[in-house]
């Protein structure tokens, strides 16, 4: 007889179920964390380095890290930003040895990133709405773009991965006032740098 019914644990793990079976031996929790994880993680690494194929090497070592230290997660705090946590090391880490020139700007600050998504209207555009809605955000990330390092990365995690600022305080090691502050700026700088390019009402 074959049973039909769903179980009420078919639903998909927590992260941290996941963290327990990996811990107990079972490949395939962490098999699911790396396929819930890596392509925002890849983003994110890119984003910050710039260099698709070391973003893919660094997000690598971001996983095997991940491995090793499973151990000494606290499922108290959230597994996301615990991950987002690491790869913000790894890609410190990586842009350091190669000595880039913002290398100094990056320590004081503590974070380097690149991208914004601004959310779009629920109804479904026109085809030259789509078109100008696409010019739009490519505009937008090169405003990203141009703010200073002590800006991007906050961006990136407040708007691209919906991070909360108590989220982004723990990932970057900022104060929670600091980052609120920071993202605030960061928004007034992102304003005037699209209104000088006519953009306005965003």
């Amino acid at each position: 007889m074959i049973a039909h019914a769903v179980s009420p644990n078919a639903a998909a793990p927590a992260d941290t179920e996941l963290v327990i079976r990996a811990l107990a031996g079972r490949e395939d929790g962490f098999e699911e964390l790396v396929r819930r994880y890596q392509r925002p993680i890849v983003a994110y690494v890119y984003r910050m380095v710039g260099d698709y194929d070391a973003a893919l090497d660094l997000a690598q070592e971001v996983f095997i890290k991940v491995y090793n230290s499973l151990g000494r997660y606290r499922p108290e705090f959230k597994f996301s930003t615990w991950i987002y946590r690491i790869a913000h090391n790894a890609a410190i880490d990586h842009l350091r040895r190669l000595g880039a020139a913002r290398t100094e700007e990056m320590e004081v600050e503590g974070h380097e990133g690149t991208t914004f998504e601004k959310p779009l209207a629920s109804k479904a555009p026109s085809p030259e709405q789509e078109t100008e809605r696409g010019e739009r955000r490519a505009e937008i990330e090169e405003v990203v773009a141009q703010l200073s390092p002590a800006y991007r990365e906050l961006i990136v995690l407040r708007h691209s991965h919906d991070l909360s600022y108590d989220e982004i305080a723990e990932v970057t090691s900022l104060p929670l006032g600091t980052v609120k502050n920071r993202i605030f700026r960061a928004r007034e700088a992102m304003r005037e740098l699209l209104v000088a390019r006519g953009i306005t009402g965003m």
